[in-house]
């Protein structure tokens, strides 16, 4: 595991999650992300992955499939009712995605 990596994956996705987040908040009413915030919240936690990936040099593919198995807390969160709690879980879960995948050959995931 590359901490370099663990703790520069979380911080670029924290800054796009909340950039994203707070773009979103002013240029849409409360009423939409009732109805389409299933589909706009793991849109935009990709769109952010993959801009998070793009920043370290990963693997795009990779951190993307990282980013879809660290969403599955954050929806349970949701459904919870803890939605920024699942983010945070699922922040922490991406960048150790990240730091394992920096130690990896690129475009390898299983040995």
């Amino acid at each position: 595991m590359d901490r370099s990596i663990l703790w520069r994956a979380a911080a670029a996705q924290v800054l796009a999650v909340v950039g994203v987040s707070l773009i979103l908040a002013v240029a849409l009413p409360h009423s939409f992300f009732e109805d389409w915030g299933w589909l706009t919240g793991p849109g935009a936690w990709l769109g952010c992955a993959a801009l998070t990936a793009w920043a370290l040099g990963l693997d795009v593919r990779g951190v993307l499939l990282g980013a879809v198995l660290a969403g599955i807390p954050s929806a349970i969160a949701v459904l919870a009712g803890v939605h920024w709690l699942g983010v945070a879980i699922a922040v922490a879960a991406f960048a150790a995605w990240c730091a394992w995948l920096a130690r990896r050959p690129r475009g390898v995931l299983w040995t």
